[in-house]
């Protein structure tokens, strides 16, 4: 099966946010094919927590949490060590005070 262009998803994606009112911005763009991403979900309140995509318990393709809640400082310190390993890496900000992402949205699989 091929693989959505990671320069759509994340198109796709923020226009899942925006549906919802949800502002986003892309703080880094990776390769635009084949790039990872990386979320992280502000809440508004120093605190915030990243997401990456992983492996679920039947071993598909899932987004999990990369941290727990976290000050965004820590955040961006980690963010920016993914970056040192992983030019393609894609770093997209949502900013929302209930922590919403819609990252399990089946229509973004």
């Amino acid at each position: 099966m091929d693989r959505l262009a990671t320069h759509l998803w994340v198109a796709a994606y923020r226009a899942r946010l925006e549906i919802e009112g949800v502002y986003s911005h892309i703080v880094h763009r990776g390769d635009a094919t084949a790039g990872a991403v990386m979320v992280k979900v502000a809440t508004m309140d120093g605190q915030s927590v990243l997401w990456e995509r992983g492996w679920d318990e039947h071993g598909g393709p899932a987004w999990v949490s990369a941290t727990a809640s976290i000050a965004e400082a820590d955040a961006d310190a980690q963010i920016a060590r993914a970056r040192s390993r992983d030019r393609d890496l894609w770093v997209i900000e949502v900013e929302d005070p209930r922590g919403r992402h819609f990252l399990d949205d089946p229509s973004l699989t």
